[in-house]
């Protein structure tokens, strides 16, 4: 397996990141990953946009977009696959043992693991711990991402795939590496980034491929809504059909089923969007 970092390809053995990284030692940095079939990367254009948006949150340096294609490029050709997570990592770099930055400029990784196609429906269940939609951090894809894990630890020991939060104030937000939806009476709402969701770039393409409304949504619509599902990138559109202890049974419903199909066919048609 062979990496991209700060420059060049590394055997993933031999590859060396400082333990002085600020990614490391204060979660000083941004990430995306990228869906890569048959070694193309999908909305790879979007993802490093927001990779831009997320540096300039954090007040790093603009990530050089075009080293970071030669990157994805090369890790995509030297790790053959059919399906793949292409995970691209920017870090504060080499820095002092405290929140202070370092001066030695930031650090890219490009990886890429093999994953598989995700099941038509999954389990999610809704946690305690709310996301802040006026944290500093808001709507950055960012390394730190402990809160995250915790989650998703808790659902999976409920036997679900995702753990959903609620903002501050009560609204539904979003889950801990993905965007959800819900229908209400034929429509299909998403919560607003304005409620701390993280702007993700397939619910982007999903709201404008199927019409879906930006909607304040409280937690409790996943205890009525006649339908649920997710985003992500490797999730594509993937329904729900079961929220905490509510089956939705037929999941994927009519309208999630239909969603699925436009984002097959559209992400199929172009593959940057």
């Amino acid at each position: 397996m062979k990496i991209w970092l700060d420059g060049g390809l590394q055997d993933i053995e031999s590859a060396r990141v400082s333990v002085f990284d600020h990614g490391l030692t204060v979660g000083d940095g941004i990430f995306e990953t990228v869906k890569a079939v048959d070694g193309t990367p999908f909305a790879l254009t979007r993802h490093l946009d927001r990779l831009t948006r997320s540096a300039r949150g954090l007040g790093l340096p603009d990530p050089d977009h075009d080293e970071v294609r030669r990157a994805c490029a090369a890790v995509l050709d030297a790790n053959p696959m059919p399906l793949g997570r292409l995970r691209i990592t920017y870090t504060g770099g080499h820095g002092p043992l405290g929140s202070d930055r370092g001066e030695h400029g930031p650090t890219l990784v490009v990886a890429l693991g093999e994953t598989r196609r995700r099941p038509d429906s999954t389990a999610v269940i809704t946690v305690p711990w709310t996301r802040n939609e006026r944290g500093a951090l808001t709507g950055l894809k960012t390394t730190s991402y402990a809160e995250n894990v915790v989650a998703l630890a808790r659902a999976h020991e409920q036997g679900a795939s995702e753990a959903l939060f609620a903002n501050t104030v009560g609204q539904l937000c979003e889950g801990t590496g993905s965007n959800v939806f819900v229908v209400l009476d034929g429509e299909i709402h998403t919560p607003p980034v304005a409620s701390g969701c993280l702007a993700g770039i397939t619910r982007a393409l999903t709201v404008e491929w199927t019409g879906a409304k930006e909607s304040d949504l409280p937690l409790d619509v996943l205890e009525r809504a006649d339908e649920v599902f997710l985003t992500s990138t490797l999730r594509d559109v993937q329904a729900v059909h079961r929220v905490d202890g509510r089956e939705l049974p037929g999941a994927p419903g009519p309208v999630t089923a239909k969603a699925m199909r436009i984002f097959e066919e559209r992400s199929g048609d172009d593959l940057d969007p």
